[in-house]
């Protein structure tokens, strides 16, 4: 009976521990310092193709189902860039929204033909919940998101 009270306190005790890790640090550990802004990779995106980068910003979505991508506000009003993960690489928290990110990763390039951005925008607001007009996509997209590597949510100072 002592043996199994021994054996239950020890694993209360890892228990404890492993549940104060820190979950503010998703995926690979940051090792860029320099922040590039939002706003300088969506007006000459092309300059930073494949390069990987360090970017901060407000978190205004995140998918709701996968935690595979999240939207991150640009410094410039009305910019956002989205970082995309491998579906389980890194789940994005949903209760991230409206905190500040720290995310690391590659900038990359999607060039759709209409037909596939029109499926791919589709996606999106519905996983995001919202409406999305079809006949608003007009042609061939390129659209510049961020492969994320590794992400620190801020916590809000208040």
């Amino acid at each position: 009976m002592k043996l199994n009270l021994i054996i239950l306190t020890i694993l209360f005790s890892c228990g404890i521990i492993f549940s104060q890790e820190d979950e503010s640090k998703l995926g690979s550990e940051l090792s860029l310092t320099e922040k590039t802004k939002i706003s300088d990779i969506l007006s000459d995106p092309e300059s930073y193709l494949d390069k990987t980068v360090l970017v901060e910003g407000e978190v205004l979505e995140v998918c709701p189902h996968m935690g595979c991508w999240m939207d991150l506000e640009s410094d410039v009003e009305g910019e956002k860039i989205k970082i995309k993960v491998k579906d389980g690489d890194i789940v994005f928290p949903v209760e991230a929204k409206g905190k500040t990110a720290l995310v690391e990763g590659k900038v990359y390039k999607l060039e759709l033909t209409q037909e596939e951005a029109i499926e791919y925008l589709e996606h999106i607001a519905d996983e995001s919940g919202q409406e999305f007009d079809p006949s608003a996509i007009t042609g061939p997209m390129t659209i510049y998101q961020i492969k994320g590597l590794g992400a620190e949510i801020l916590e809000k100072e208040g």
